[in-house]
């Protein structure tokens, strides 16, 4: 399925009522997920824990402390 008709499947899920910005936000997040999915077919992703790990020593770096 190309994207165009992706996008129409997408909206056509909306309820009738759906604003400009609710179609937005659900195209913006169905491309999200979809970009998520690829990285990890690809294994581009890191654990919680190494995030976490990431997150304390950025925020150490710039003197904030957590934990």
């Amino acid at each position: 399925m190309n994207t165009k008709q992706q996008a129409i499947e997408v909206i056509q899920s909306l309820s009738d009522d759906c604003t400009m910005e609710d179609i937005q936000y659900h195209l913006y997040v169905r491309e999200k997920v979809e970009r998520g999915i690829r990285a990890i077919d690809e294994g581009l992703y890191i654990s919680q824990q190494q995030a976490e790990k990431k997150v304390h020593e950025w925020l150490a770096s710039y003197g904030q402390n957590q934990r």
